[in-house]
């Protein structure tokens, strides 16, 4: 320490602080004003970006519940929707039975009436067709016992007796 105490001189000293103030004031011109401005501007873009995300976040939590209530609307139409599906399908179902019982009916109806005529027509046919049959019989019978004159007096001879002249 004797060593430094002996060695200390003013002009040094003087000359060394002269220098510091040259350079505070030189590094106060030039470089703190920088340095100072883009500490602030960092503070800024921070305090920004900060407000950022929180305005971000607010908004995210109003998209959220804005989401949820699209997400119920929409599933209360979709209820509504296939609440009116349902009931349409139970209507043209029910339209459909209704329908296809009146088209049966009507077919019914039609049947049965086409079978009344073809039995109609049949009986008819066999009517005819008994009678052509009773006449070629009588026809036969007829010829047969007609072929004896004696037989055929004696039949017109009865028939008048039938008959009586008023």
């Amino acid at each position: 320490m004797d060593a430094l105490i002996h060695d200390f001189s003013f002009g040094l000293v003087f000359w060394q602080l002269i220098i510091l103030l040259i350079v505070i004031f030189l590094l106060g011109k030039f470089a703190w004003k920088p340095i100072v401005n883009a500490l602030e501007e960092r503070e800024k873009g921070i305090t920004d970006a900060l407000a950022s995300a929180e305005k971000a976040k607010l908004e995210m939590a109003r998209l959220t519940n804005e989401n949820e209530n699209l997400l119920k609307q929409a599933r209360e139409e979709r209820d509504v929707i296939l609440k009116e599906a349902k009931q349409l399908k139970d209507k043209i179902i029910a339209e459909a039975k209704d329908a296809a019982q009146t088209e049966g009916g009507k077919l019914i109806e039609q049947a049965k009436r086409e079978i009344e005529d073809q039995k109609l027509k049949a009986l008819a046919e066999v009517k005819n067709q008994v009678s052509t049959l009773s006449l070629d019989i009588a026809r036969k019978v007829l010829t047969k016992e007609f072929e004896d004159q004696g037989k055929q007096e004696a039949l017109v001879a009865d028939l008048m007796k039938d008959v009586k002249l008023n």
